[in-house]
């Protein structure tokens, strides 16, 4: 029970996708159960299987379980023995598969907090990206992170890291890697850098950094200016980082903006319908369905930063929030849609932390776009599709810093769309200047 109230900042939030945000803890056990029985499973791995099996029972959204006899399996879960919590463990996942519902799922203690750490958005690191080469599978730093200890000492995009605190990064993944990095805020880690004029020690402090989940750039274009931004997580920073990114593009006179949501995989629920708020001034976002049929409808509260032109960039890994979030856009004539059919997740999730660290996501409701859409297991179709092929793809992944590029095919296509709508946008405002002006002139002259 030591990590709950590490997680209160995220009590009654919803999720999508990959990302986590946890509901309020619910009774560990059944009313109905005997002090004895009580006292017996509090003792034993049975405790986490009812404590599971409660949330499943009162929340999920199939209120026939995928017609399995959820009380059956209740007393399967409690009549075995358990040798260990593991086996306990791998008890409940076989049960939930039995819903045939991907989405709800049991998260061991590690899973559960790596989950957590993603949905915060904040990690406890040093504050570098990095990749392995192609060629020689050499880890190299992408960037440091802006206001990182990385980045105050010095360490800079393609530094390799030959050692991680004497231990050789030689054969090394990037998971691995950027594993033995993580620690503690405020302890201490040496790394081995090479710059390419010899290896040099470098030693540095853990501290908590926000993680950027909103990456932008100011693209000249020809004779546009194009504010690019690049979301990757609704995590619980995205709205305040998507904010920042929108209002200084537009200081520096952007004339539209391409939003690249490809390959986001989702996050929290608030998030997608904030940062649609920060797009579209008026219309429904989303409509979301419990078991019981109730829906509730979220609409745009005239909170919008800009109206200029906009284009959305996506993909088949573009899902859930994402999904939410172009829905909204789409449907409401805010943007046109560029790229290849999204991934189709209309399940909303809520993740509960459980009495020994580990958590179960349960899927409480489904959603429909604004045009009323079920979008499951279809996707969005995009107003312009443009694939990539296999070499393409690998291409980008290679070099990622030529995504949002010209060198990038679906960008550069999106830019298209964009300019044709800007020069449209221009035109409108043209016109409307041009009809104002008499009206204008004649209000003036009327007291005369």
């Amino acid at each position: 029970m030591t990590r709950l109230p590490q997680l209160s900042q995220l009590l009654q939030a919803t999720l999508f996708g990959g990302a986590i945000a946890t509901t309020a803890t619910l009774s560990l056990l059944s009313p109905a159960l005997s002090p004895s029985v009580r006292a017996e499973l509090n003792d034993s791995p049975k405790a986490v299987l009812d404590e599971a099996w409660q949330i499943v029972n009162r929340e999920y959204v199939d209120t026939t379980f995928n017609r399995v006899d959820w009380q059956t399996v209740r007393q399967e879960l409690l009549s075995r023995e358990y040798s260990s919590q593991e086996e306990a463990y791998d008890a409940l996942r076989t049960a939930l598969e039995r819903l045939d519902d991907p989405y709800t799922r049991f998260m061991d203690p590690q899973q559960y907090e790596a989950l957590t750490r993603q949905t915060r958005g904040v990690l406890s690191g040093v504050g570098i990206r990095l990749q392995a080469e192609e060629e020689t599978g050499n880890l190299t730093v992408v960037e440091p992170i802006p206001d990182s200890p990385a980045a105050a000492a010095g360490i800079r995009t393609g530094d390799r890291i030959l050692a991680i605190d004497g231990r050789s990064t030689e054969g090394m993944s990037v998971e691995d890697a950027s594993s033995l990095i993580r620690g503690e805020a405020g302890t201490r880690i040496t790394l081995r850098i090479d710059r390419g004029e010899g290896g040099f020690d470098l030693a540095l402090v853990r501290a908590r950094i926000a993680i950027a989940t909103v990456r932008y750039t100011l693209n000249q274009e020809g004779n546009t200016r194009i504010g690019y931004i690049r979301l990757s997580e609704f995590s619980e920073h995205a709205t305040e980082q998507m904010r920042h990114a929108i209002e200084d593009l537009t200081r520096q006179n952007v004339d539209g903006f391409v939003l690249d949501l490809r390959g986001n995989p989702g996050g929290l629920l608030s998030a997608s319908i904030e940062i649609s708020r920060l797009w579209l001034d008026n219309g429904a976002i989303v409509r979301r369905v419990n078991r019981t049929g109730d829906s509730n409808q979220m609409t745009a509260n005239r909170t919008a930063i800009t109206d200029l032109p906009l284009t959305l960039l996506v993909d088949g890994n573009s899902a859930s929030s994402s999904e939410i979030l172009t829905g909204a856009l789409k449907d409401n004539g805010r943007a046109t849609v560029v790229g290849t059919q999204t991934f189709g997740k209309a399940l909303v999730q809520s993740v509960h932390p459980l009495s020994d660290g580990s958590g179960l996501a349960v899927t409480i409701e489904h959603y429909y776009t604004p045009s009323g859409n079920d979008i499951s297991h279809r996707g969005i179709t995009p107003d312009v599709e443009v694939s990539l092929t296999d070499e393409q793809r690998q291409h980008l992944a290679s070099h990622q810093d030529q995504i949002g590029t010209q060198a990038d095919p679906q960008y550069r296509r999106a830019i298209n769309v964009l300019q044709a709508s800007i020069a449209a946008h221009r035109s409108a405002g043209s016109q409307l200047t041009e009809q104002a002006q008499p009206n204008q002139i004649q209000s003036l002259n009327l007291p005369r």
